[in-house]
Parts: structure tokens; C-alpha cells; sequence
């Protein structure tokens, strides 16, 4: 089964199976099914021609993969050119939302830089 060009995985519940798709979590994939009136614990290989039909049509009228990606992407380049915080905060690579960064915020900073020790190496005769 494949939606908006994802193949969803065939083993596994397609509560689970619709997260698969960038944008679909868990609780937007249970509103999906509700609305499409399928079990959560069907499995996408068990599922009929109509079902996949319904599931299809509710998932290509909402925002997911590049669209939402487009979206989110154009978002931070407003807030990098009408430079704002945020906006400098995502530009300098750093936590946009408050966090500590004295120490802490490896994940946006990347790993540690260091300088060496200061000391000059002896060369050896």
C-alpha cells in the first residue's frame, strides 16, 4: 500500500504503518481511521480496495511530506529575514525556544570543539 508515494510497511498495524508518511502521527492516524472507519490493528496487506480508497482520499487532503516541509522551511526564512530572535537563533544553529546553551543543546550545537591543549609538542632528535 502505497500514500503520497510512501509504501507503508505490510506487517505491521496501520495505526502504526500511517506514521510512515512525514506530518502523520500517532493520534492524527487514529482520527484517519476513525473517518475512514477502519480497526486500528487491520494490517495494510488485509485491508479491502475501498478501504485503501478511503484512506487515500483523507490523507492527500491534508498537509504531509513536501508540503509540510515547504511550509515549515518557509516559516524559519520569515523569521531569518525579518531577523528576529528565533530567526537568529535558527541562523546561529543554536535552541530557539529558551533552552540552556551555556551547557547542555549538543543536539543543535553538534559535538564538542576544542581547542587542543596549549601546550606546543617537542619535537624529538
Amino acid at each position: 500500500m502505497r500514500i503520497a508515494g510512501i509504501t507503508i510497511p505490510e506487517d505491521k498495524r496501520i495505526e502504526i504503518g500511517l506514521t510512515a508518511v512525514y506530518g502523520v502521527g500517532r493520534s492524527l492516524a487514529h482520527d484517519i481511521l476513525d473517518e475512514a472507519k477502519v480497526a486500528y490493528s487491520a494490517k495494510p496487506k488485509d485491508l479491502s480496495e475501498a478501504q485503501e480508497t478511503a484512506i487515500r482520499d483523507i490523507v492527500t487532503a491534508l498537509a504531509i511530506e513536501g508540503d509540510l516541509k515547504r511550509e515549515t522551511a518557509g516559516n524559519i526564512k520569515r523569521l531569518k529575514d525579518i531577523q528576529c530572535y528565533r530567526g537568529s537563533r535558527h541562523t546561529q544553529g543554536l535552541p530557539a525556544r529558551g533552552q540552556r546553551s551555556k551547557t547542555n543543546a549538543r543536539t543543535r550545537k553538534g559535538p564538542r570543539k576544542t581547542m587542543g591543549s596549549g601546550k606546543k609538542k617537542v619535537e624529538k632528535k
